[in-house]
Order: C-alpha cells, then structure tokens, then sequence
C-alpha cells in the first residue's frame, strides 16, 4: 500500500501496472546447494560455521578474488612508468602485495615466473591488439626490475626497510587517555619487531607481567639494534658517475642521508619506547610496590634498631649497676685496708714511741755519757738524729743490748752508733754538695753534655759540609743541618737545633789553620767517591756514580772546599739543563757542563748532589713538623 499524500502534496500517475505474471524457477546452482546444506543443518546464512562457508565459496570466492586480483593488477601495471622505479610498490607487481615481507624466496620466483609468462611481449598477442607494444614493453620492464629487486637478497632488504605500507605510526604520550594501553602499543611494538637482528623480541605483555618481565622489555627496546638502513632512497646513482671523483662525491652524498634517516629512526624508536613507558599502567603499580616495600623494610629496621637501643641500654644499666657494686666493694675492702693501715701504723708509731723512750730515758741516766757541756749538747742532738734514723727492729736490739750490759759497754754501744750516724751525715752532705755542682755545671752549659763526648770527628766532618751545603737564608736552617747530620751520622746520639748552634759557635772561635783543617776534612771522603767510584755496584740514580774516568787531572784536583761558589744566573743556568737533558740522556753530564759556562762536568754533578740532600733534607724536617 502507498502512504496518504501529505498536505501539499499531488499524485502524479505515470502508466498504468502490468498484470502480473507467474514465472516458474528451477533451483539450480552452488548457491542452492549452499541453501539446502544449511536448511538440513538448521542454520541461517548469518550463523553459519566460517569454514563451512568458505568450503562452500571458496571456489566461487577463488574465481572472484582472481578475477578481481587480476583486473586490479591490470590496471597498476597500466600506471607503471619504468624510469620511476624506486616509487613502485615491487610485491604489489608481482602480486604478492598481501604477503610482502613474509613471502618466501619459493613464493617470489613462482609469483615472478607466473606475471613473466602472463605478461611477456611474446606470449601477449591478445593485449597487442589492443595496446601499443611500447606500453606492454614499458610495465614488463617493471615487473623485470621488481623480480630483480625481490630475487636479490640484499636489494630485497633495502627495499624491505622502506616498506611503502609500514605504518611508522607512534602513540603520543596521554596521560589522562582512558584508551586501552595494551591495545594501542602493542601491535606497534609487534611491528616494528621485524626490524631487530636479534631474536625472539620480547612483547609489550599485559598487565599480569612480572617486574622482570617488563624490565627486560624497556632493557631489549632502549637498546634495539636494528637492522633498517636506508641505502635504496639513495638520491645519486653511483654507477652513473662520469668519473672517480664524482663517484667519490655520489657515495658520500649518499652515506650522508643515510645516517641521517638512521639518526632519525632511531629517535623514532626511543620516542616510541619513551610514550610507552610514560603512559605504561604497570611503572605505577611496580613504583607503588616498590615504596610499600622500602616503607616495610624501613619500619623493620627501625623496629630492630630500637629493640636493639632498648637491649643495649639494658644492658649497659646492668654493666652500671656490676661496676657500682664492684666500686663499692673495692671502695669498702680499700677503707678496711687504710683502716688496718691505720691501726698498723699506730701501733707501729706507738712501739717506736715507746722504744724510743726507754732508750732516751736509758741515755738521760747516763748524762748521754758527755764529757762537758758542749759534748752533752751534741750527743743530745746526735741521739735525736739517731732515733729518728733507726728502725723497730734495731731500736729493740740497741733497748736489749743496753739492758744487758754495764755502763761501760752501754757507753761503748752508744759511742759507736754515734759514730756510724756521723759518717752517714758526712757522706749525704757530700752528695748533696756534688749534686748542687753538677746543677750548676749543666745550667752553665745549658742541659748538655761536653762537645767532646757529644760529637765525634766524623760528625764535625759532616756538621762543616752541612753548613755549606745550606747556607744563611735557608729556611729552618738549623733544623735542616742537625736532620742532615742525624741522617748521615752513624753515632747514637740525636742532634738538636741547639746543639748545632753551639759547636757552630764553638768552631768560629777556632784560629784558621784549625778551620782549612777541618774543611778539607770534612770533604775528604766526598773527594774519594768521585775520584774512586765503585765498580761492583753501578747506580744510575745517584748521579756522582755516572761520572766517566775520562775527567781531567785539573778537575780531579779540585775539592768543594776550594770550589767557587754558585750564583744565581748559573744556578738557573743548570736547574734548565737539568730539565732539558733527562737522565736516559746519552752523556748527559757533558751537555749539562756546556749549558753553564765556567762550570765543569765534576762542579755541576757535585752541585746536583748538594741540592739532592738539600732537597731530602728539607722534606725530613717538614714531614716531622707535620707529625708534631
């Protein structure tokens, strides 16, 4: 039935309708085999299995797919342009477009040979009839280059790294996005996973992934070595180059886009890995583990550390309380001990008390057995000094020997304690008269010893040789000269500062025949070494032993003592040479001699030694100044 017209609206009648006519339709045909199977299977067209639809179509969607496939190629290959080969899509060519990468080498060249003997100008007769040859010319030329490019493994490759249909598509970073993360990044990751020369790449996972897992994803694509170069956009053809250098210029031109598409396929790819790991939900969960874990382990610990405070304040009360017990008791058995002391003591001064005076009283009978005032006077004090000085012991000998003898013998007995006293007195005075002399002699000579005693010859030999070797103006001098001598002496006796000032005073006081005396001295043996050195044991790091036998007789002669003293501009002179000619230098010490003029090889190497100990001595003293 049609509808009511609207307001407005007029029917307009065209023709008139034919009479209908009935038709009779014999059923007929794989699609009626397709209704009767599903009719006896009881299922509908929309419920049907897929398989059991393709089983039933595959013929008719075989016949049509390769139809439509080949109609669809015709027509791509009528757009091809041979001279635009690098803009063609190969696979597409040779009809492996769905393929692509995934095709085998058997599938290329059964796809290559079948487009060859479909397209060939020789075997398309049909198409020249329609169509000029140079056209069926022209896209058989491509479909040549495209199975010269795909048969040819390292061509292949280079066309495969500029895939037309790769997708080099990156999520941006969305924070506040409710998309599903595992959707979005993981078919690109599983896309961009054919680029990696390594093997197996591990997948973006789902939200059930371990730490580990994860872990070892960002590890692998932070570090993804990737195999995608770019050597088919190459702009120069090198081969078409006229000569070396402008073939020279064509590669360079080349490799120089090449890294830069590198460059920035490799930000591509950590721009992608770095949206993922900005936008990845697990991070989150795993940081959240992670400070739950650090908050866990940090209230352990605090709750072991204050368990173990409150154990060691425990027992460190109990260590305070033992050691105030112990206190006490060694408090307690010391008092009982000074009061045993005491009473020791007490008796003991008591018994020496009463000893005493029996024995005084015994003397005071006797007159102290005096001959006249002045003599009872002076046993009296004798008889004081001696009763003070005698012990328990011998006050009870000396008390039972009075008892027991006469007046006589009691005198004798007395008389020669008397004298024993005396020869004591005389001999503690004695003493201590000769111990205010030697006070008196070491505060005169100010603490020290006789310089005879004190320093042996070889030490003056070595405290003269010091005081040239440093001369006024070094810094801590005296200290300097006394750590030379110290170090080269072989005596026992140590050195001071002051006992070097005063043997230097000692030595100014001396006529000049003494001083030239001990200045040649004092070089002598210095002399010896250089004019002698040692065969049976060669040192190069001193450098008097690399001084040659061939010295003149003149220089040999010379001694430091009547050596001429250095100056400034030749002490600079030699410190240069020093530098400029190292020690593995081929007859060194002659160079050095012909940078300081007036100087010879013997004055310069002498020169060079006594800066060494200077030097040595220097770094003893501030090494001890250090130390203090």
């Amino acid at each position: 039935m049609l509808r009511a017209a609207e307001v407005g609206e007029n029917s307009i009648v065209l023709r008139k309708l034919c009479a209908p006519v009935l038709q009779e339709v014999e059923p007929v045909g794989r699609w009626f085999e397709a209704y009767v199977s599903r009719s006896r299977k009881n299922v509908s067209l929309s419920n049907s299995e897929p398989d059991e639809r393709s089983e039933e179509n595959n013929e008719d969607k075989k016949e049509s797919s390769s139809s439509s496939s080949d109609s669809e190629d015709e027509r791509y290959l009528l757009t091809l342009d041979p001279k635009e080969w690098k803009d063609q899509d190969h696979y597409k060519i040779i009809g492996l477009k769905n393929r692509r990468y995934r095709a085998t080498e058997d599938d290329i060249k059964r796809a290559y040979r079948k487009m060859v003997l479909k397209h060939h100008p020789d075997k398309s007769h049909s198409r020249k009839s329609k169509m000029h040859l140079d056209a069926v010319q022209e896209y058989f030329t491509c479909i040549t280059k495209a199975g010269e490019i795909l048969m040819n493994r390292g061509k292949r490759r280079a066309y495969d790294s500029i895939d037309p249909t790769f997708d080099n598509f990156v999520p941006p970073v969305n924070p506040n996005s409710k998309i599903n993360f595992y959707q979005v990044f993981g078919p690109v990751f599983e896309t961009n996973s054919r680029w990696s020369n390594k093997l197996p790449v591990p997948g973006l996972g789902d939200e059930d992934s371990t730490f580990e897992d994860v872990d070892e994803f960002y590890k692998f694509w932070y570090d993804f070595d990737s195999w995608r170069e770019f050597s088919y956009l190459d702009e120069e053809e090198k081969e078409k180059g006229e000569s070396r250098d402008e073939r020279r210029w064509m590669e360079k031109q080349n490799r120089a886009m090449r890294q830069k598409r590198k460059k920035e396929e490799t930000t591509r790819l950590r721009t992608l890995v770095d949206n993922c790991y900005a936008c990845d939900p697990r991070l989150k969960k795993f940081r959240e583990e992670e400070k739950e874990r650090k908050v866990a382990e940090r209230k352990a610990k605090e709750e072991a550390a204050r368990l173990a405070a409150e154990e060691q304040e425990k027992k460190k009360q109990e260590a305070l309380e033992a050691e105030r017990l112990l206190r006490e008791k060694e408090e307690q058995e010391a008092k009982e001990k000074a009061q045993a002391a005491k009473k020791e003591k007490d008796k003991l001064k008591n018994a020496l008390k009463k000893e005493k005076k029996i024995i005084r009283t015994t003397c005071k009978e006797h007159n102290y057995f005096s001959k006249d005032e002045k003599d009872l006077v002076e046993k009296m004090e004798l008889t004081e000094k001696l009763l003070e000085t005698l012990s328990l012991d011998r006050l009870q000998d000396l008390k039972e020997s009075f008892k027991q003898n006469n007046k006589d013998n009691i005198s004798n007995l007395f008389l020669e304690e008397i004298s024993k006293l005396k020869e004591q007195l005389v001999l503690e005075d004695e003493k201590a008269v000769k111990a205010v002399q030697e006070r008196k002699i070491s505060k005169e000579t100010g603490g020290d010893t006789s310089s005879s005693s004190l320093w042996s010859e070889d030490e003056h030999e070595l405290l003269i040789k010091a005081v040239k070797l440093f001369p006024a103006g070094t810094n801590s001098r005296w200290e300097v000269i006394a750590e030379y001598i110290n170090h080269h002496s072989k005596g026992n006796a140590v050195k001071t500062s002051k006992h070097v000032i005063k043997k230097v005073k000692e030595l100014q006081k001396f006529d000049t025949t003494q001083m030239e005396k001990a200045n040649k001295n004092a070089f002598a043996k210095f002399d010896k070494t250089l004019a002698a050195p040692s065969a049976s044991t060669p040192s190069t790091s001193n450098p008097t032993e690399r001084y040659d036998n061939g010295t003149s007789s003149a220089a040999t002669q010379t001694t430091p003592a009547a050596e001429r003293s250095w100056k400034t501009e030749e002490q600079k002179l030699l410190e240069n040479a020093l530098r400029k000619y190292p020690s593995s230098t081929p007859e060194r010490w002659d160079k050095i001699a012909e940078e300081v003029p007036g100087r010879t090889k013997k004055e310069c190497m002498r020169r060079y030694k006594d800066l060494v100990e200077m030097v040595k001595a220097k770094k003893s003293v501030a090494a001890k100044s250090n130390k203090s």
